[in-house]
Formats: C-alpha cells, sequence, structure tokens
C-alpha cells in the first residue's frame, strides 16, 4: 500500500511527495479509516513508528475552510518539546492548505499565546496545564471542538496530569471524536478509555514491551558511575559509528554530573537537556543535536517520548530506567523510520534487578559484553552507591554520657575547693558586733 491508495487531497498528496514519504507505517495504515469515519480511536503502537502523521493525515483531510475563532481540533501532549515537534508535523503537512494552527505551553508569556488564540485558530496543540490556564481566562473556548487528540497520554498521565486531563474531557462537549494514541496500555490509560470513551476501536500494531526488531542491543556489567563515565569515553572515542548519540542519566543530578566529567574532552561537542534548563536553552540544545552540530547529547526521560530526532546512531542508557517500559522507549529514539540503530546500556550492581524486570517485559535478554581490557575500572564511587549506614542515628552512643572510669573518679575542680565559711562568717561577726555595742 501507498499514500495513493489512502484517496488523500491534491494538496496533501503533493506535501507527502515533498516530503519523500511513498508508503505509510503499519499504524497509519490501520488508523487512517477509522479516524476518517469519525469512530473513536485508540492506537498502541512503539515509538517512532508515524503515530503523529496517523492522526494528522485523516483530520486534514476533510477539515473544512473556516473564519471562526474557536478551535476545532484539539491535540493534547505532555511536554512542551512535543508541542513544538506536532506543530512541525502540521506545518510540513499543510503548505498547500490554508489552515490556522499554533501550539502553547508552560514557561512562556501567556499574554502572547491569548493574542494567537483570539486571532483564531482551526488547530490547537497543547499541554494540558497552559491549556486550562487560557480556558479558564475565557479567551479559549472548547465548545466547537469536534476532534480531541491525546497523544503520548501514558506519559501524560504518569508525570501526574490525570487531574489536567480529566478537567479538558470534562469541559469539552460531549459530541466529539476523541483519539488516543500510546506507547504502551496501562491500567490508567483504560480506565480513561472507559470512562470518556464511546465504543473506541483498538489498533494494536506491537505487543506491548516489544522492542524494534532494527535495534542491535548490548550491554556491560559495570561497578560504579566513574568507571562508566570511562567506558563510555572509551566507546565514543574507538567507536566512528556513533555520530549521533543520546545518553540517558538517571536525574538532572547525574546529567550535569557525567556532562561535567565528559568536558575535558575539547574534541568532543556535547550538550546538556533536562527540565531545570530554560526553555531557549532546551530547544536549542534539541536543534543542534538534529543538525549534528552535536555528537553526544546527554539528558532524562524527558527525551524518551515521542520526539522524533532523525538518525540518531546509537542510545546509551548511562543509568538504567526504573521502569521497565521506559526503556523501550528510551530505545526507541534510534532506529527510526526503519533504519538500524545501537542501544548499549551501563548496568551496576544495583540495576541488575531493573535489567532482569526489561528482559522479562521485552521476553528476551540483552546480551552483556565484556568490558574492554582499555577500561580503567574506577574506585571511587558516588555518594548514592556508597553503602548506606546500618543506622541513621548513633542510637548505642549517647554523646552526652560521661565515660565510665569505674568505680573512682576524680572530683571535678569546683568540688576540690574548701569550704572557709564565706558569706556566713562574716554575718555571725556583724551580729556579735552588735551585741558588744549593747
Amino acid at each position: 500500500m501507498t499514500f495513493n491508495d489512502f484517496n488523500l487531497n491534491a494538496p496533501l498528496n503533493n506535501a507527502l511527495l515533498d516530503l519523500g514519504f511513498e508508503y505509510p507505517t503499519p499504524i497509519q495504515q490501520a488508523c487512517f479509516s477509522l479516524i476518517l469515519s469519525g469512530k473513536d480511536t485508540v492506537g498502541i503502537a512503539q515509538t517512532g513508528t508515524g503515530k503523529t502523521i496517523a492522526y494528522l493525515l485523516p483530520l486534514l483531510r476533510y477539515l473544512p475552510y473556516s473564519e471562526q475563532k474557536a478551535p476545532r481540533i484539539l491535540i493534547v501532549v505532555p511536554t512542551r518539546e512535543l508541542v513544538v515537534q506536532v506543530v512541525d508535523e502540521i506545518k510540513k503537512l499543510t503548505p498547500y492548505i490554508q489552515v490556522r494552527f499554533a501550539g502553547v505551553y508552560g514557561g512562556t508569556n501567556i499574554a502572547t499565546n491569548k493574542i494567537v488564540v483570539h486571532a483564531g485558530l482551526d488547530i490547537l496543540v497543547a499541554t494540558p496545564g497552559r491549556l486550562l490556564d487560557l480556558a479558564l481566562t475565557g479567551v479559549l473556548s472548547l465548545k466547537n471542538i469536534q476532534k480531541f487528540v491525546i497523544d503520548e497520554v501514558d506519559e501524560m498521565l504518569q508525570l501526574g496530569f490525570r487531574p489536567q486531563l480529566l478537567s479538558i474531557m470534562e469541559i469539552l462537549t460531549e459530541k466529539r471524536q476523541n483519539i488516543m494514541f500510546s506507547a504502551t496500555l496501562t491500567p490508567e490509560v483504560e480506565s480513561v478509555i472507559n470512562h470518556f470513551f464511546r465504543n473506541p476501536e483498538q489498533v494494536v500494531i506491537a505487543p506491548h514491551g516489544t522492542p524494534l526488531e532494527q535495534i542491535d542491543q548490548r550491554g556491560f556489567h559495570v561497578p560504579n558511575f566513574y568507571t562508566k563515565v570511562n567506558l563510555l569515553k572509551h566507546l565514543i572515542n574507538t567507536d566512528q559509528s556513533m555520530e549521533k548519540v543520546l545518553v540517558f542519566a538517571g536525574s538532572k543530578r547525574h546529567a550535569d554530573r557525567l556532562a561535567e566529567q565528559l568536558s575535558s574532552d575539547e574534541d568532543l561537542t556535547l550538550g546538556v537537556l533536562h527540565a531545570n534548563k530554560s526553555q531557549n536553552n532546551r530547544f536549542e540544545t534539541l536543534s543542534q543535536f538534529e543538525k549534528g552540530n552535536i555528537r553526544l547529547l546527554i539528558t532524562t526521560d524527558i527525551m524518551a517520548r515521542g520526539l522524533d530526532i532523525a538518525d540518531v546512531s546509537h542510545v546509551i542508557n548511562f543509568m538504567m530506567p526504573t521502569t521497565p517500559e521506559d526503556y523501550i522507549h528510551r530505545i526507541g529514539r534510534t532506529g527510526r523510520a526503519e533504519k538500524n540503530g545501537v542501544a548499549i546500556s551501563f548496568i551496576n550492581e544495583a540495576e541488575r534487578q531493573s535489567q532482569s524486570d526489561i528482559e522479562n517485559l521485552m521476553k528476551q535478554a540483552i546480551p552483556i559484553s565484556p568490558l574492554p581490557e582499555e577500561v580503567e575500572i574506577s574506585p571511587m564511587t558516588t555518594d548514592e552507591e556508597k553503602p548506606a549506614a546500618l543506622y541513621d542515628k548513633p542510637y548505642f552512643l549517647n554523646p552526652r554520657a560521661r565515660k565510665n572510669t569505674g568505680a573512682f573518679s576524680e572530683k571535678s575542680e569546683k568540688n576540690k575547693k574548701v569550704n572557709s565559711g564565706g558569706a556566713g562568717r562574716k554575718e555571725r561577726k556583724r551580729k556579735a558586733d552588735k551585741r558588744k555595742r549593747k
């Protein structure tokens, strides 16, 4: 099947030709007619399989021209990076279509968002928090929403957006088409579907937890953080195929610490992307990585979902995720668009359980290779890697207790003083003198 079989109009066909797209992915094939028919649709597919275009094409196919200001299509995504990406996909598909669209997200001036919304839109892409902010101010009306799309819904719920998402769905009119896309189908996701969707058609392209076949998975058992740093340096310096590398750290602090360890290599172009970075910094870093000006991008799980970055050659799990599903999302940043990719995991002793949980989810083992002989085993450990003390408090050592010296102890200085009468002697002398005067 090709996109010609979708019976698209000329403007969309021309846009796809400009992009060089000829063959739809399985999720795009399965969802096109369902969404076009107006049925509530739930699409479950691995990351990197073209879910964004899977819902944009049918939505744009019969979107009539309108001059009304209130948007008719609402797309909600969990992060600002995803807002930008979805807006960019709409832009690519609509160079020959007169359609008004915009993206709004937190961390920007809401006054600017109000101006954009008030000018009139056909399609609005938003994060849940900023969408509610605009709706509550009265500048954004949601009463004309005909198509409601929730993208990466499992990540949205995992990030704590459930209250905002439920509030949005309560505000929307009941006469709408609900479309949901996710990489995993969790109990929370099923709860939202059962509560708000009307007899949805479910499309499952790949079983939950199945890694993409074109990703070569590898692993190393590494004792500690600084040995992991040495291994990463070794791989970067010896493997020329590592042209565009995405490195996942466990937290913002670990990402910054790793960047500091690698900063001494002047030949290595690297960037850091996490939630503590400013919005402009995040967008600029991501742009430079996409252009290939940054060879190694260190990030957290903020980059594990939804973002489509072309030609990522390697994904490195510098620290293993605590949730097995996040491993699938991480490695899905490579091996996209039917290209091959490599995913390498650095696993310390404490992360062996995470490895086991991931392997159980995938129903396959991560092949483990021995550490290269050139990699130095560091004796240093981070504070997090040091074994915890047996007791948090010295319950069996009272710092106020006197040291035991047996049955005999020296008198303190004040107790060594001899009582010479003091004030009592003076009082007795005064009384005696008084009697003599009488």
